[in-house]
């Protein structure tokens, strides 16, 4: 026998001893301690209980280290433990899982534990070898057990260790926490913690890669292993993650990687980083890191332009730079998932400044900007993204685009380019067709800068303002005054706060700051004066003349010098001199002064003169329809202060005070060809308004116009900004209370869930119910005349509002099929189009209609003929208009998509018309009349329901989709969906008997 095979057997005998059950410390002990001294890591104060020392090569590590760790763990450990530590010998024990400081450096310690891994996680777990676990994670991260792998000659076994290694490492966590049940895990081995700490040496590995072609070829495929499977665990979320337990390789390095990349060696660092990088096999994996290393930016700026802010953003940018390289038009794969990643997430505006800066690269690399402004363009003019995204992406991608192009020198053939092409102008045109007002503004500020930067003029208008949009356009617009890659980076550095900015802190507006002067123009007086604060601040010195107060021109206006021949109007009286004011005769020779100030006139007191007469004789029924037509018909020619809000009320007054006839002539005139957009909102508001404030319901007051409460001009005086301030609430009032109406509705079915639950009606029975008391007995009873009781809702709900309502849109939904029908096979202009801009089929003018339809219908909830008439009628108009094209325009659309499209607004409003119209049934009767007369409309509302929730649930887009309307429509078709179960549940049995 040789010496080898000796030895082994040797070997294999102390293993079966340790099996056995011992009787004495020192035979422990000196068992332990040969195959240690055999493979150099037995310390030097046990070397004198090593009494048979073992031959040199004896112990093949492989083979015999896992049978001695497991000898350990399950005989020698739980026994001798104890011992061994009152003996100061506990220490040999974890030699053979983790050996201590000194035996580092050495190759076979790595090789020790690495095995003590395998071994450690293939047995059940126990407090001893949790310990171990935690001792490991400390002395033997990551980046040393990568040495221990690679440390000799390239072979196929040092892949498949490292891989066994990458799998045991991310094991841990979760195997302690399943092991003691999530309770008192120790905190080097909980989830956060843990991956924290192998983030942190995971970047130090990469820091410390072979710079040798051969080790770096097997460095990178280790690297990104242990990537992949780091992002597999979580370790790179799309945000900076605020819990604790949510570990993030990014925001755990990011401060090394920053020293790393301002070092000498930073070349070979970011290098190695790019070679990683690119060594990905899936993009899915790719994108993931590039998205969690974009999310842990520092990205607050916004839309600051402060020197501070713009190094800021140049400092992050060269963090991206250093860590994914240059854009390169070769390296396509790198920047197919950098791209996609840039414009299909959500990203801040800070971001877009950090990713052109990146692009750009200190010396402004003209060729990666043209890459990066076509994806940008493609995205910005896309119909998708215009239709559907937020406003927080429109403003992201917006500002992408500019400023991108403000990188580019004047006048550079790539701006002209663009100014011209067919796909930025055909988006400018979709942004400023889209009915969010803020996102038009991005369509708007974009066309102005791009033509400003190629040559060309072109002012919109409007851009002075308080409002967010317009304050949102100015901030771009200073922010593209300069480029963040050329702040300086000193600018980051604190500045300390001087002794003024500490004892004195003033607040003050934006506008006043800039009127300060720079020097104080008079000392300030000893002692304190509680009246000094009101001193005003000292203008800057102008050539205008002073503006005069309100005071001066009220004086000037009653000056009689100045007024010799004119008229003045005298205020109505009578009904019919408030319609000669407001809707005067027609005449040649027409004064516009003086027609401006009768309509005026006409419009102060229309209201208050309209209330006034309610009641009394038939003066307000006679003049009626005069003053409908007077109202409906005005526009706002002469600028006229609060035009809207005075009008609005007083056809609101109209149908309120004589509802009878007002609100039919209304219905009437609404359904002609001739009125404006505008017009027909302050119709169909007056018949919402009207119809809740004669049901006693909320309505918006009248007497305080919205001027009163708005924020006052900085730069005009009190009256001057009242004067051009519009009242525009016109278009918010309806869908507002249509809001708190459907939400109602789906707060109700958890109202009545309540009484369902038998505990909690006991409960309330308990607490609310009271014993009935004593009541004293009236012997003496008075007879009292009863009084005229006013007009109620109710009583001419179904006969003067809904049921024209809805026969006149029938009538009215006919005749414009029969001419389109007619024109069909023209083209161009010829062929008509009931759906066109200011018509009633249009979906911003549609939807609203639908809205007053439900809000009259929710009003008219008590009266007789609901459950017969208007619910069903309402009902039917609600799936005809949701599931019917309204166009032969939206019906050619629906095959050339080749599904169907139907706005998002006009979805969302019928939705909740069906919402109001399934609760009052509910409400009412439970169902019954509409689930036992109506069947057949019933089962086809919740068939139209259920076909728009699940395609939302799928993803698919709606036209004008996105932003709020998305919600309300995702939530409209789920309160119909739940309502129409909570029907057909109550009478399914009778349904199907009746069908």
């Amino acid at each position: 026998m040789s010496l080898h095979d000796r030895g082994a057997s040797q070997v294999e005998e102390i293993i079966s001893r340790l099996q056995t059950a011992l009787s004495d410390l020192s035979t422990v002990l000196g068992l332990l301690c040969g195959p240690l001294e055999c493979i150099g890591l037995l310390p030097p104060q046990f070397r004198r209980y090593n009494a048979e020392p073992l031959p040199p090569g004896a112990v093949n590590i492989s083979r015999h280290i896992p049978a001695f760790q497991r000898e350990i763990l399950q005989h020698i450990g739980p026994t001798w433990e104890s011992t061994l530590a009152e003996k100061e010998a506990a220490a040999l024990l974890e030699q053979y899982f983790c050996p201590d400081a000194f035996s580092f450096a050495s190759p076979v310690a790595g090789d020790v534990t690495l095995l003590a891994y395998s071994t450690l996680l293939s047995l059940p777990l126990t407090e001893y070898s949790i310990r171990l676990l935690v001792r490991l994670s400390e002395r033997y991260p990551i980046d040393r057990l990568h040495s221990a792998v690679f440390s000799r000659e390239n072979n196929a076994k040092q892949t498949l260790g490292w891989e066994d290694c990458v799998r045991n490492i991310a094991a841990v966590p979760a195997r302690v926490a399943n092991s003691l049940r999530g309770d008192k895990v120790p905190l080097q081995l909980e989830h956060g913690f843990y991956f924290g700490a192998v983030c942190k040496r995971c970047e130090c590995a990469i820091a410390s890669l072979s710079p040798s072609p051969r080790g770096v070829q097997c460095s990178v495929a280790s690297m990104t292993y242990l990537l992949t499977k780091l992002v597999n665990v979580g370790t790179f979320p799309p945000t900076q993650p605020s819990s604790r337990s949510q570990p993030s390789f990014f925001q755990a390095t990011i401060p090394q990687i920053r020293v790393r990349l301002i070092q000498e060696n930073s070349a070979s660092y970011s290098a190695a980083w790019a070679r990683i990088l690119r060594g990905f096999t899936s993009s899915f994996t790719l994108q993931s890191i590039v998205t969690s290393l974009f999310g842990s930016l520092d990205a607050k700026s916004g839309t600051d332009s402060s020197s501070r802010q713009r190094a800021m953003v140049k400092r992050e940018s060269r963090l991206v730079l250093g860590l994914l390289g240059p854009v390169v038009s070769d390296d396509t794969e790198l920047w197919e998932s950098v791209s996609a990643v840039i414009l299909s997430r959500e990203w801040s505006e800070a971001h877009a400044r950090i990713f052109v800066c990146w692009v750009a690269g200190p010396q402004i690399d003209l060729t990666a900007l043209e890459i990066l402004l076509n994806c940008v363009v493609d995205m910005w003019s896309s119909p998708d993204h215009v239709k559907h995204s937020l406003l927080n992406h429109h403003r992201y991608v917006t500002t992408l685009l500019l400023v991108t192009l403000s990188y580019f020198p004047p006048s550079y053939p790539e701006l002209l380019s663009l100014a011209l092409s067919p796909a930025f102008i055909s988006g400018v045109g979709r942004y400023i067709g889209h009915l969010d007002s803020a996102v038009r503004r991005c369509g708007m500020l974009a066309a102005e800068v791009v033509a400003s930067l190629s040559g060309k003029k072109l002012d919109f208008g409007d851009w002075e303002g308080d409002e967010g949009e317009k304050v949102w356009a100015k901030r771009v617009r200073g922010l593209l005054k300069a480029r963040d890659v050329d702040a300086n980076l000193g600018d980051l550095e604190e500045v300390p706060p001087s002794a003024e900015d500490i004892d004195i802190q003033e607040i003050s507006t934006p506008g006043i700051q800039s009127a300060r002067t720079s020097q104080a123009t008079a000392d300030v007086e000893a002692g304190y004066d509680s009246d000094d604060s009101l001193s005003g601040y000292v203008s800057q010195s102008s050539s205008r003349s002073v503006s005069p107060t309100p005071s001066e021109l009220a004086e000037i206006e009653k000056d009689p010098t100045l007024s010799v021949g004119l008229k003045k109007v005298p205020p109505p009286v009578y009904l019919a001199q408030l319609g000669a004011l407001i809707r005067p005769a027609g005449s040649l020779k027409v004064d516009e002064n003086q027609q401006a100030d009768e309509v005026e006139m006409g419009l102060n007191c229309a209201e208050e003169l309209i209330r006034k007469k309610k009641g009394y004789g038939t003066e307000l029924e006679e003049n009626a329809v005069n003053l409908v037509h007077g109202l409906v018909g005005l526009q706002n020619n002469y600028e006229l202060e609060g035009f809207s809000a005075k009008r609005q009320g007083a056809l609101n007054a109209l149908v309120s005070c004589s509802p009878r006839t007002a609100a039919p002539c209304i219905i009437e005139e609404f359904f002609k060809n001739q009125y404006s957009t505008d017009q027909r909102y302050a119709m169909l508001n007056a018949l919402a308004l009207g119809a809740r404030e004669l049901a006693s319901l909320s309505v918006p007051p009248s007497s305080v116009p919205q001027s009163r409460i708005a924020f006052p001009s900085k730069t005009l005086h009190t009256h001057l900004h009242r004067m051009y301030l519009e009242d525009n609430i016109q278009e918010g009032v309806l869908p507002q209370i249509l809001d708190d109406i459907s939400r109602e509705a789906l707060n109700r079915d958890a109202e009545t869930n309540v009484d369902k639950v038998p505990e909690l009606v006991r409960e309330r029975r308990l607490r609310v119910q009271k014993p009935p008391g004593v009541t004293e007995v009236e012997r003496h009873r008075t007879f009292h005349v009863p009084l005229k009781q006013n007009m109620t809702f109710n009583e001419v709900a179904a006969q003067y509002f809904t049921a024209p309502l809805i026969n006149r849109f029938w009538l009215f939904f006919r005749d414009e099929q029969t001419r389109e029908e007619r024109t069909a096979h023209q083209d161009g202009r010829q062929r008509y189009q009931g759906a066109g801009t200011g018509l009633i089929l249009n979906p911003i003018v549609l939807s609203h209609f639908l809205a007053t339809l439900a809000i009259l219908v929710h009003a008219s909830k008590n009266a007789p003929e609901w459950l017969a008439v208007i619910g069903p009628d309402a009902l039917e108009l609600a799936i005809t208009v949701g599931t019917k094209p309204v166009s032969t325009m939206e019906a050619d659309d629906e095959e050339i998509l080749g599904s169907k499209s139907k706005e998002a607004s006009v979805l969302s409003t019928a939705l909740e018309l069906a919402l109001v119209v399934l609760d009052g049934c509910l409400e009412l009767d439970g169902g019954r009349a509409l689930g036992l007369d109506h069947t057949a409309l019933l089962l086809g509302v919740g068939e139209w329901a259920t076909a728009v929730f699940s395609r939302l649930e799928k993803g698919a887009k709606m036209e004008g989709g996105g932003g709020v309307q998305e919600v309300k429509l995702k939530r409209a078709a789920a309160g119909v969906l739940l309502k129409v179960d909570s029907l057909t549940s109550r009478w399914r049995r009778s349904m199907i008997d009746t069908a």
